[in-house]
């Protein structure tokens, strides 16, 4: 070929490389991630699930994109974010921080998989059809289940033994607030103790229930998971200082905020998980063939200015099983 006629075909060409280069950066697949605060206080949590996506070979902004909305702890806005999601046809969506993330894209989509972190049962909510083979479009991790209520109740007898009457917080809001408060009567009666029940829903009857707490001179609060206390905790930890009350907890940030002792699944843990699973979807296998898993990792957080303020000593015991101890 003539330099002159080679010269006419980079120039015919010339205009097509943008396009094409554009093509290829379409051609990675992209991830639609949900988070229900936003992107600074979520950074262990996507360190954590950007590992995850590792271990299965993906690197955000090498081989994989990823599109994120943050909700800003106003729950009204997860189904906005996740009908956005759904209409840029990600190929996969990570539904994270809990109810009502999950339902919330579950309606927003049919077709496009979603893997979901989950503090209830994903069978009762719809999710899935059942744990082992969910059968739709979604899959995920879940913290699901009574074992580790009883483990809070026991840890907290063992720090208070001569009380014989723990309160217990609720959200009347969520349905599967009822299940752990069964597992949580439960372990009581086989340690003995009574359980007193208060339920908030909002801020002013969390307020409430305080008073009567305090009312009652009940010492010892046990908070049932979920997500609307963990997004309102600076309120329940400054209440229980208040009222010198030793609050236990189910999610290690309540501990490292200021609270006496928190114990409960991993958050960085479970988000690995989902990162794992978002992985392997990209790689072609199916949510509905991917089990729904309970995260197994837990950490027990004890906060030994807090309980040095409640005039508490942590028996030695417990100290001994402690992940993390805040000086």
């Amino acid at each position: 070929m003539r330099r002159r006629e080679f010269i006419k075909v980079i120039a015919c060409c010339a205009p097509v490389w943008p396009l094409l280069a554009h093509a290829q950066q379409n051609a990675m697949p992209m991830i639609g991630f949900i988070g229900a605060e936003s992107g600074e206080p979520y950074s262990d949590r996507l360190g954590a699930f950007r590992e995850g996506l590792k271990e299965t070979g993906f690197v955000e902004g090498q081989n994989v994109a990823v599109e994120y909305r943050w909700a800003e702890r106003e729950f009204s806005r997860y189904p906005e974010l996740a009908a956005q999601l759904a209409r840029l046809q990600v190929a996969v969506i990570a539904a994270t921080g809990g109810e009502p993330s999950p339902q919330s894209a579950k309606a927003a989509t049919q077709t496009i998989p979603i893997v979901f972190t989950a503090n209830g049962d994903p069978v009762r909510e719809g999710l899935v059809e059942s744990l082992n083979r969910p059968g739709g479009n979604a899959t995920g991790v879940t913290i699901f289940g009574s074992a580790a209520i009883a483990k809070r109740l026991q840890l907290t007898h063992e720090i208070l033994p001569q009380l014989r009457v723990f309160g217990y917080l609720m959200n009347p809001n969520n349905p599967n607030s009822n299940i752990e408060l069964q597992g949580a009567l439960e372990a009581a009666r086989s340690l003995g103790i009574e359980i007193s029940i208060h339920k908030a829903g909002n801020e002013r009857e969390i307020d409430t229930a305080f008073a009567k707490l305090a009312e009652q001179q009940t010492r010892v609060l046990i908070v049932g998971s979920d997500a609307y206390f963990y997004y309102h905790r600076s309120q329940l930890i400054s209440l229980a200082a208040r009222h010198a009350i030793a609050m236990i907890y189910y999610i290690a940030e309540f501990a490292r905020d200021g609270g006496l002792l928190a114990y409960g699944n991993s958050l960085t843990d479970m988000y690995r998980l989902v990162g794992i699973y978002v992985g392997r979807i990209l790689k072609g296998e199916k949510p509905g063939d991917l089990p729904v898993v309970q995260s197994s990792k837990y950490e027990l957080v004890i906060n030994l200015k807090t309980a040095k303020a409640l005039d508490l000593t942590i028996p030695p015991g417990v100290m001994a099983i402690a992940d993390e101890v805040i000086e």
